[in-house]
């Protein structure tokens, strides 16, 4: 495995903007499991006061961290990876959502760093203090 060298705080590593149907979000159901309806369905959605069909939180988290996938070339090398959930991402029933991710280095030491990841849906961020924390050596 070879060193991830050169990071600087502030660097832009990663980006990509992910678009969500609701093709995707049954998808997801189905891998993860969580049939909730409110990821399906708009009146049940609607029944419980939410703004539309909501995309499962941990599918936000998990395309967030994909992201760096590449970049880091060996995801083996991820140490610690935790966000709060602050905004929904909602996805139209006929144009979808689409969800950007960028990720920063936040922070070096010797032998680790952590990416900041930025995640967005419609001008709004809907996951804070989106951080992974990955071995550099």
């Amino acid at each position: 495995m070879t060193a991830l060298t050169g990071l600087i705080v502030g660097d832009v590593v990663a980006e990509r903007t992910v678009h969500l149907t609701r093709e995707s979000l049954v998808r997801y159901a189905g891998a993860s499991g969580d049939f909730n309806a409110i990821h399906y369905r708009d009146d049940v959605a609607a029944a419980v006061g939410l703004p539309g069909v909501l995309a499962h939180g941990m599918l936000t988290m998990g395309l967030a961290v994909g992201t760096i996938e590449s970049w880091l070339g060996d995801t083996g090398r991820i140490l610690d990876y935790g966000v709060r959930f602050t905004k929904p991402v909602v996805v139209d029933p006929e144009t979808g959502a689409d969800v950007t991710v960028v990720a920063k280095v936040g922070a070096v030491d010797d032998e680790s760093a952590r990416i900041d990841l930025t995640v967005s849906f419609d001008g709004t961020t809907v996951l804070v203090k989106a951080q992974v924390r990955v071995r550099t050596v």
